[in-house]
């Protein structure tokens, strides 16, 4: 975190709010089944999507059932990928450039399904010219440019989504349920894997962020979903087991197993590992033991056959092999909440803060791996200096630092360099209003 001269903190100050913080404010807004409860005959609200691979598409099929949204123009740079998805599902209009997406005047909110290195710019673009935005989560490879892509929709006071999928899968969502409930007593220990069916190729591994950022990114975001709380510190470790030759790369990009360790309040701690190869297909699982009682998924597989034989009794099948497979309606489910949000004009479930906490948590990890140590997530979000709330940059040592800027330890001061959401200064307005009917 900083701490920003006073001019800058009046700027940026939003009461007492956390990007770490409890439930009911920035960590775990509800993540829920479209239900739309508007009963007024509205105009659709009209969209657009940049990106029509895989992901593109699964977005597509769930704007296009979506009560009150409708899709109206799509793009890829391959353009015959934007002209097959277009006829597939009715729109009127298909382009290569995604600014035109962004800069149509009857589109009021815009999916990025485009590659990662692309979003940081797209979003601010959406924001300028006063679109609402969905995005696949990185908000930005780097954290500076996260914090500016942020601070410019909530600065034009458009909405941004961010696609961390797994907190919309059912299994995962149940979990979650069952802590809010109490059904297993107070949280001791939350446990979550990930393991890959195969290793991706030496060319997504090389440059692709590490494994950490590319891949536990997920895992560390659901326990902070599943805690409910401000993450305190991490440790992190790696190794390369499965693919020998991604050996010779920087940092976390040599690892294909790594481990971390999650400390939260009140004792909490998390527990996760992921390996870029499972034998026996893809393993996504969550446990959480609490002082009454322990809940637990298990893996989610095509059928529920079983087959039972003198040397063999279990499922028929393999669990599923593929992420899209494994997770098509928790993106079905995402899509159709940012629709709700839209719709209904209601808070999105999963903020551009969750989208900056995760990057935050990530590569916290990395440098604890890197430094083999215990890492305080302050210390990443300390070397965020903001001199306007779409100028950020990073500063890595003290004799850097601009005069009268300190980092400071304590992370609940992310307000610092992060503007209030649209829906947060609703709720605030709301507030206000109450306060002044009350008082006069």
């Amino acid at each position: 975190m900083v701490r920003l001269g006073s001019a800058l903190i009046a700027i940026f100050a939003v009461g007492s709010a956390s990007a770490f913080a409890p439930a009911s404010q920035h960590a775990v807004r509800s993540t829920h089944v479209l239900q739309m409860t508007t009963t007024e005959a509205k105009d659709p609200v009209k969209v657009g999507v940049i990106g029509c691979g895989r992901i593109g598409i699964v977005h597509l099929g769930a704007i296009n059932k979506a009560p009150g949204v409708v899709p109206i123009v799509v793009s890829n740079p391959t353009v015959s990928k934007a002209e097959d998805a277009a006829k597939k599902f009715g729109v009127a209009k298909f382009t290569s450039d995604a600014m035109e997406v962004i800069t149509d005047p009857d589109v009021d909110a815009v999916w990025i399904c485009s590659p990662s290195q692309f979003h940081a710019d797209q979003i601010k673009a959406c924001a300028a010219n006063g679109k609402h935005v969905f995005c696949e989560k990185p908000i930005a490879t780097d954290l500076a440019e996260t914090v500016e892509a942020i601070n410019a929709c909530n600065e034009a006071g458009v909405k941004l989504m961010i696609g961390l999928q797994r907190r919309f899968d059912p299994n995962f969502l149940r979990v979650r349920r069952a802590i809010e409930e109490k059904e297993v007593g107070d949280t001791i220990i939350i446990k979550t894997c990930s393991r890959d069916p195969s290793p991706p190729p030496y060319e997504y591994v090389k440059g692709g962020g590490g494994i950490f950022n590319d891949m536990a990114v997920h895992d560390l975001d659901m326990t902070r979903f599943l805690a409910g709380d401000d993450p305190i510190e991490i440790l992190a470790v790696g190794s390369c087991h499965i693919d020998k030759s991604i050996e010779d790369l920087p940092g976390s990009e040599a690892f294909d197993t790594a481990s971390c360790i999650v400390r939260y309040p009140n004792g909490v701690s998390a527990m996760v590992d992921v390996c870029r190869q499972s034998s026996y297909g893809y393993d996504q699982r969550a446990e959480v033991l609490g002082t009454s009682g322990m809940i637990a998924t298990d893996n989610v597989y095509p059928n529920t056959a079983k087959i039972y034989k003198n040397d063999y009794t279990g499922n028929a099948d393999m669990p599923f092999d593929f992420f899209l497979s494994r997770y098509f309606e928790a993106y079905v489910t995402e899509t159709e909440a940012f629709c709700e949000s839209l719709v209904n004009d209601s808070a999105v479930p999963c903020t551009g803060i969750d989208g900056l906490v995760a990057l935050v948590m990530s590569l916290a990890a990395d440098k604890s791996a890197a430094e083999g140590r215990w890492v305080k997530f302050s210390e990443i979000i300390g070397e965020v200096y903001c001199s306007s709330p779409t100028e950020c940059s990073l500063i890595a040592n003290d004799d850097m630092f601009p005069e009268g800027f300190k980092p400071v330890g304590d992370i609940t001061n992310l307000d610092k360099i992060v503007l209030p959401d649209v829906d947060q200064r609703k709720e605030e307005s709301f507030g206000d209003k109450l306060k002044s009917m009350i008082w006069g």
